[in-house]
């Protein structure tokens, strides 16, 4: 069972995360869930749409829908799946990788601003420290 202090600090901590990224996700300029799964294939390479949807914790069905939309778009491309015939993968297109950076960059970008307008020099370096104790409770 966990210290009450440290039960506390983890609350507190979840939930400042949290708005954190919730916040930083309204910088976004195309819907949320197409930002995911072009991040899902950036991170993990090729893909089947089945397991983009456990990946993304979505039906099939659903995934299918955004596939064809991302496809549409050019942002992703399918290709023939190396060893099932019936199978495809879908990955990246040079244009959603391309638009994913973009995106990734309006965050950063705010982020960036955002400490610089907020925390003062002293907070601004506790805050770089504590990337890395983040870092590590991310990976226990």
């Amino acid at each position: 069972m966990p210290l009450p202090e440290s039960a506390a600090v983890a609350a507190e901590l979840r939930t400042a995360m949290g708005k954190l990224t919730r916040r930083v996700k309204l910088e976004d300029q195309m819907p949320l869930g197409q930002v995911a799964v072009l991040g899902a294939l950036d991170r993990s390479g090729a893909m089947t749409t089945s397991e983009l949807a456990a990946d993304q914790r979505v039906r099939p069905q659903s995934m299918a829908r955004a596939v064809g939309l991302l496809m549409d778009q050019g942002l992703i491309t399918r290709r023939a799946h190396p060893t099932d015939g019936r199978k495809s993968l879908v990955e990246l297109s040079a244009e959603g990788r391309a638009l994913l950076e973009e995106e990734r960059g309006r965050r950063a970008d705010w982020l960036a601003r955002a400490i610089e307008a907020e925390l003062t020099d002293e907070e601004r370096e506790l805050l770089a420290r504590s990337t890395a104790l983040v870092e590590r409770l991310a990976a226990h």
